[in-house]
């Protein structure tokens, strides 16, 4: 049987609601300050700094024409983002992107809560989606998320393995925060929109207000639709 809306909204807003905390800047926005010096781990890759990134690339799911479109800032190691992506963001998707309602973006906001490895998996994730397409990029992140704590050379390759993409050329990526610019022209955008921590969710331009749980999130949506 179909889910209503309702039980979606019931079921993505059951675990992990902290109300509007979200992970607060401290720790700077100028990325790792240098090369992570990345652990392979079991992956034989020989590491190398790509060229000519594409600084362009926007995530995106969704009606590229819709109406209403929702922007998401987050931080990879922001332990807040991690449980909207993995709790909340399933919901929204499902009953709202996927359907293509709206045009959702991810956008990066590196404060970063871990300065070690904020850039780092924002680049890994970003040269997935650039050599893959959207839906690689998406699954990335959410295998990344789940290994949050626990970042490692072995973790993003996993990860990589996950949305099907080339374990070695992701932790090329990390290794010399290759997408680096772009994040931080993100982190600028959210700024003078008034972001002041993660995950902070736009929709149509106007920060949702009241926290990051599925049921607030579709609420503002609902008001634009």
């Amino acid at each position: 049987m179909e889910r209503t809306r309702r039980s979606l909204l019931a079921a993505g807003a059951t675990a992990g609601v902290v109300g509007v905390a979200g992970c607060l800047g401290g720790g700077g926005g100028d990325g790792n300050g240098g090369e992570l010096s990345l652990d392979t781990g079991s992956y034989d890759c020989s590491l190398s700094e790509p060229t000519d990134p594409n600084l362009d690339y926007r995530p995106t799911l969704g009606d590229p024409d819709a109406d209403v479109v929702v922007r998401a800032f987050e931080d990879f190691t922001c332990g807040h983002c991690a449980t909207y992506n993995l709790d909340h963001f399933p919901t929204i998707r499902e009953e709202y992107v996927d359907p293509a309602r709206v045009r959702y973006e991810h956008w990066d906001f590196p404060i970063p809560v871990n300065e070690r490895w904020a850039v780092p998996v924002a680049s890994a994730a970003r040269g997935v989606g650039i050599r893959h397409d959207d839906e690689a990029f998406f699954e990335f992140a959410k295998a990344a998320y789940e290994s949050q704590g626990n970042y490692s050379g072995e973790a993003l390759g996993a990860a990589a393995e996950t949305a099907g993409a080339d374990p070695c050329a992701v932790l090329s990526d990390a290794e010399f925060s290759t997408y680096e610019a772009a994040t931080q022209d993100d982190r600028s955008e959210g700024s003078s929109m008034g972001v002041e921590g993660t995950p902070t969710i736009f929709v149509n331009g106007e920060p949702v207000e009241g926290g990051y749980a599925a049921e607030t999130v579709a609420a503002a949506i609902d008001a634009e639709l």
